[in-house]
């Protein structure tokens, strides 16, 4: 038992931690986008389909000894794609075609470890049955797959803990290739073994086992839907979550390790799945996550409603496969129903919304699902009452759902989705403003203008002329013609203030971005400077620029409430170094409300030999204009000196004892945490 729990122990955690290694070694190339780990998890759900498959057609026509045979081969085979790299020529296709792009990266990069991996599990626990007996008691191979989930949890927890904050990329590659080697050897001493002790399937025991009538397609729909379910749940709610925070690996992390935990408890022992009190919890998950999808709230009571629903909801789902499992002579079928519905989950999410839906459907119709498939279940045990009072309660929540899924998009201007973001254009009226118009990604305002004629030229909110930036460019006013640069548009506030002769050129990521800007909002057409739209990743068009020779070069690309991490490393700022006049200005926004990204700037000012300054405003509450802001502006010591002279309104930002510099290969998100 030992040495199949060793290998089924090692076979998970490299599993799982390839994951959050490979999304943040392609995350830069794709925006930062928080759809990368979305098209990530589609991606390893297909490849453990796809291993899951395997098992099941190698244990049904194989013998045992054949099997070995096969997938030892096949894992001396994988040795030849390490280390494990994420190729850098697909960062030319990124922009164009992002979800194929994520796609094909990671099949090149750690598809076939990635794969053989997947199979571990079910393999292992078909030969842990045949090697030591058939009559052996059901629940030891199933214990395998629960330790196999732990150890999943276990690689997932120590990531952002213990591998991002310590290793960078490279050398985390590197440990993972070594402990792939690892783990091959300790599948080639489990396949030794097992050979040497398969017993093949005779007696009264074996033509019992095999005498059992295979599950019904009904119950095969049954556990393909319930994992699908769970599957649905999972992504939609991890998005729900970077949108509005960061597409960091640690909120990755927190509700995957969730649905993990809950396969870990249900599959251990049955007794930890209480089913009446999970039932009864069902009800108060779903009001839970009502008020998530329809208030807004802050972020750590969201995510602490999240997480608990995520846990009921994966408790039952999970739970009630477990009280179905069948027999051990189909173990490996039952897997891959439900890696099918895992797969068809994550495409759902993955795949099929950002192309096909305008709004963040998937949540509501996962939820749906979610309390259909328990009726379902139950259905058959329930009284008359109880139906009738199910009945009623699909019919009210199934209203409830739909009106929620209507409030996404009725009463908006514009509402549009694809790979990158949700966006919402509203419209509200501000007394004695006029109308405010604003853009939104999930419950991050990106930009807003009045429209009233005599104000639609006024910059508001993270922009205005108090803020930072605003400082920055009115200290301009009687410069000569001056060229800006600006990473990320939003609805081009920044555009107000350029004056006839100035050039300004945008970057935007996001093409929706730039035709709303253009479409519901005046500040680019207004502007009598020179508007120029570069279409792609901020960073990645500057580094296939020559130099531009920047007056000012703003940095203002959020996805969702934080700066992207690949724009704030040290190789990021040498590229904006290089597009920057010698006496040139880097403006920085870093408004956050969990991360303190202060450390970070001032590290890499000082790393280049540059002075920083902090402009932190919060405006009066009366000040229609403005909002809390944060920037920090990055000089010439004798260049802020005159900014501050000019100005005024901010601090010197020193660089913070013992910090060690973000690069494209190291960051750690926990030591900024707030």
């Amino acid at each position: 038992m030992a040495l199949f729990a060793t290998t089924v122990f090692l076979s998970a955690f490299l599993l799982f931690q390839i994951q959050p290694l490979i999304a943040k070694m392609i995350l830069p190339w794709f925006g930062g986008s928080s759809s990368v780990w979305s098209t990530c998890m589609v991606f390893f759900q297909l490849e453990l389909l796809l291993g899951y498959a395997y098992v099941h057609v190698i244990h049904e026509k194989l013998a045992p000894r054949k099997q070995v045979l096969v997938h030892g081969g096949l894992l001396l085979i994988s040795l030849l794609t390490l280390p494990v790299a994420a190729d850098p020529s697909w960062k030319d296709a990124a922009q164009s075609y992002p979800v194929w792009s994520v796609l094909a990266v990671l099949a090149t990069a750690v598809g076939a470890p990635y794969m053989l991996l997947s199979t571990t599990g079910p393999l292992m626990q078909a030969w842990y049955v045949r090697t030591f007996s058939p009559s052996i008691d059901s629940a030891h191979p199933y214990r395998l797959y629960a330790l196999s989930n732990l150890a999943s949890m276990l690689a997932l927890l120590s990531y952002p803990v213990l591998v991002e904050p310590v290793f960078v990329v490279g050398s985390q590659a590197v440990f993972w290739s070594t402990g792939y080697a690892v783990f091959v050897l300790s599948c080639l001493v489990t396949a030794r073994f097992a050979w040497s002790r398969m017993v093949l399937f005779k007696g009264a025991a074996a033509e019992a086992s095999d005498a059992t009538p295979p599950p019904s397609w009904r119950e095969r729909l049954v556990w393909i839907g319930l994992a699908a379910t769970a599957s649905i749940l999972l992504l939609s709610l991890t998005h729900h979550m970077t949108q509005d925070v960061a597409p960091v690996p640690f909120l990755w992390v927190l509700p995957l390790s969730i649905y993990l935990l809950s396969f870990i408890l249900c599959f251990d022992a049955p007794r930890y799945y209480v089913r009446p009190l999970f039932l009864a919890a069902l009800p108060v998950a779903f009001f839970a996550l009502d008020r998530v999808m329809d208030v807004g709230m802050s972020v750590p009571v969201m995510v602490g409603l999240i997480a608990f629903s995520l846990f009921v909801f994966c408790m039952v789902c999970h739970g009630e496969l477990v009280r179905r499992k069948p027999s051990v002579r189909y173990l490996t079928m039952f897997y891959l129903m439900i890696s099918i519905g895992g797969a068809l989950g994550g495409i759902l999410v993955g795949l099929v919304a950002p192309a096909f839906f305008n709004a963040y459907f998937e949540l509501p119709i996962g939820l749906f699902l979610c309390a259909a498939l328990i009726a379902l279940v139950v259905w058959r045990e329930a009284g008359w009452v109880l139906r009738a009072v199910i009945v009623l309660g699909l019919l009210g929540y199934g209203w409830r759902l739909a009106g929620i899924s209507m409030e996404y998009v009725d009463g908006y201007r514009s509402v549009v989705r694809n790979f990158y973001s949700q966006l919402r254009v509203s419209e509200q009226q501000d007394p004695p403003h006029g109308t405010l118009r604003a853009m939104r990604h999930g419950q991050v305002t990106h930009g807003e203008q009045y429209m009233d004629d005599a104000l639609r030229r006024q910059p508001t909110a993270y922009y205005c002329e108090k803020s930072g930036v605003g400082r920055v460019l009115r200290s301009l006013e009687k410069a000569p013609p001056l060229k800006l640069g600006v990473l990320g548009l939003g609805v081009g506030t920044l555009a107000t203030y350029g004056r006839a002769g100035d050039e300004t050129r945008m970057y935007e990521i996001n093409e929706q971005v730039l035709d709303l800007a253009r479409r519901d909002f005046t500040y680019l057409s207004d502007s009598p400077a020179k508007i120029v739209s570069v279409l792609g990743d901020g960073r990645l068009m500057l580094e296939r620029e020559e130099p531009q020779q920047f007056d000012v070069l703003v940095m203002d690309a959020f996805s969702g409430d934080s700066i992207p991490t690949h724009l704030l490393t040290l190789e990021a700022m040498q590229i904006y170094m290089r597009h920057l006049k010698p006496d040139g200005l880097l403006a920085v926004h870093i408004t956050n409300h969990y991360l303190d990204l202060k450390p970070v700037m001032a590290g890499a000012a000082n790393h280049f030999g540059k002075s920083a300054l902090v402009f932190d405003l919060d405006p009066a509450a009366d000040d229609a204009f403005c909002r809390h802001t944060v920037w920090v502006v990055i000089g010439n010591e004798e260049r802020l000196q005159s900014l501050v002279t000019a100005q005024g309104g901010s601090v010197p930002l020193p660089p913070t004892p013992g910090f060690k510099p973000w690069t494209d290969s190291f960051s750690n998100l926990f030591g900024i945490l707030k």
